[in-house]
């Protein structure tokens, strides 16, 4: 194999602020070599994050305009690059590995790419879930917020599904990765939400199941019922996809219970209470939280440091002891991807 493309499109793809960082025996290149032929990494790697056309690209990297188009199109359509609205007609631009490549390969990924996933995961996925800002967001359950407290939109899961105009599902990748190297953890597969602000945007999509905004707010309490944590991306606007996660299977998560990764998600705005009168010392709470942020003394204890204002436990108690306020310091997410790209790499390199 000539690694050279292989190479270049890696390096490509770790100076993006999502990161793909370099695994020491090569397994991020063995990777992408899954995915790409040499020649489709070698177009990728000189690729934009700024959509351009065929023609525009041809200009800047040589070829035919035609010949270039239907390759492009081609990568598109396996998710191994953007595509869309650019100035000039449909435009091509770099996807980020995560949130990408990767999760494009859901109605595809067999066997094979998922070892190879856990291979560079292991090895070298962790240090892109070091770097802040997260690349997810927690959002709360919406009924563990106490009455009366506010809650702004982009602080709601629900007012996100309320604002948007086309809404749809899909297969978690996550856990249909670890159900292929023999770790399937049991959790819904269909709970993997996406949301756009075109109506009917995901109507003849192949990929997407699409929704009515009844349906969405129906698989939202179906994830919070099989005890999934609610996580988007970190920004305020321009949120376009709901994971609900557990750290058996999803690639975030598991960075805190299997890389030992503390802060690998930015928390919500809230951190949950007890009403100590309440508490009937049941434990029912302490089985659902998935980032072990409740011991039991007679009563059940928050470690605030830990809680990531998820509420999924508050449902889960029988006495109505526990419910989520408002932090004392709450840091405003990014506005939107672009302030989040731009904090991500002023970070990185400080």
């Amino acid at each position: 194999m000539d690694e050279n493309p292989y190479r270049k499109l890696a390096d490509r793809l770790n100076a993006l602020p999502n990161g793909f960082p370099p695994a020491p025996d090569g397994a991020e290149l063995r990777l992408l070599a899954k995915l790409f032929t040499p020649e489709e990494a070698a177009l990728a790697a000189q690729l934009r994050m700024t959509r351009e056309t065929a023609s525009q690209i041809a200009g800047r990297v040589g070829g035919d305009p035609q010949a270039l188009r239907k390759q492009l199109k081609n990568m598109a359509s396996r998710g191994l690059i953007a595509a869309g609205r650019a100035e000039g007609g449909l435009g091509y631009g770099l996807l980020p590995f995560v949130v990408g490549i990767f999760e494009a390969q859901g109605d595809t990924i067999d066997a094979e790419l998922a070892r190879l996933f856990e291979d560079y995961y292991r090895q070298s996925f962790g240090q892109s879930l070091q770097v802040r800002p997260a690349v997810h967001r927690v959002l709360p359950v919406g009924e563990s917020v106490r009455q009366g407290l506010e809650t702004r939109p982009f602080e709601s899961v629900a007012a996100i599904l309320s604002e948007a105009k086309a809404w749809g599902v899909n297969d978690c990748i996550c856990r249909k990765q670890q159900a292929l190297i023999g770790k399937p953890c049991g959790h819904p597969i269909d709970i993997c939400m996406v949301v756009s602000q075109t109506p009917g945007a995901f109507d003849n999509s192949t990929e997407v199941h699409a929704l009515t905004l009844d349906q969405a707010m129906a698989t939202l309490r179906r994830a919070a019922e099989a005890g999934l944590v609610h996580s988007v991306t970190n920004n305020r606007k321009g949120v376009w996809y709901i994971c609900n996660c557990c750290t058996c299977g999803c690639g975030v998560l598991r960075g805190m219970a299997e890389l030992g990764i503390a802060n690998v998600v930015a928390k919500s705005a809230f951190v949950n209470t007890v009403d100590e009168s309440l508490c009937s010392a049941c434990e029912d709470c302490l089985d659902v939280c998935q980032f072990g942020a409740l011991t039991m003394d007679g009563v059940v204890h928050v470690d605030a440091v830990k809680c990531a204002g998820c509420g999924l436990c508050v449902p889960a108690c029988p006495q109505g002891a526990l419910g989520l306020v408002r932090r004392d310091e709450v840091v405003a997410p990014p506005v939107d991807e672009r302030g989040w790209m731009e904090e991500r790499r002023r970070l990185a390199t400080d």
